[in-house]
């Protein structure tokens, strides 16, 4: 028997806009802190500062599309601080 999993992404960036514009009429946060550099945000950004909301973006050390980072009030990323473990690693090989 066979399993699979279907992960299906889409109008997740319209969902996380619109999950910002919502917060910012609504005047339930001071400051959002969007993890990405995706120039789909720049609506959702845009739309943030001008209810007042402090709009921080952390591409986690990717370069951020100029767009957006025109539409934000901070850059900010934390990559330095995450530590990629160890892996050991091993060559197998097999004579055939």
């Amino acid at each position: 028997m066979t399993f699979s999993i279907l992960i299906d992404q889409k109008g997740v960036d319209m969902k996380i806009g619109l999950d910002i514009a919502s917060l910012a009429y609504k005047k339930q946060v001071d400051q959002i802190v969007l993890i990405s550099g995706d120039s789909d945000f720049v609506p959702a950004s845009k739309l943030a500062r001008r209810e007042g909301i402090d709009f921080i973006l952390d591409s986690l050390g990717e370069k951020d599309k100029d767009d957006l980072s025109l539409h934000i009030d901070g850059l900010k990323t934390h990559i330095d601080s995450i530590k990629p473990k160890k892996i050991k690693t091993q060559l197998l090989t097999t004579d055939f």
